[in-house]
């Protein structure tokens, strides 16, 4: 194995999520920031949720004339 090529690892790197949420995992990055973790992610929570990017929900629904309820 080549020395000097691999990144170093931390295994208590710290993550963070914008929902406040914060553990511990193991990578390649001292911290890390993420958007959904599974404290606020609709699978692990049983909420529904849909999060629309660009309207593309509301297109959906005009162009096949689907209400939301």
């Amino acid at each position: 194995m080549k020395s000097d090529i691999h990144p170093s690892y931390y295994p208590n790197a710290q993550v963070q999520c914008v929902c406040g949420n914060s553990f511990t995992a193991g990578s390649t990055k001292p911290s890390i920031r993420v958007e959904i973790c599974s404290n606020c992610h609709p699978f692990y929570t049983g909420q529904q949720r849909i999060v629309d990017t660009a309207g593309q929900v509301e297109r959906f629904q005009r162009r096949f004339g689907i209400r939301a309820q």
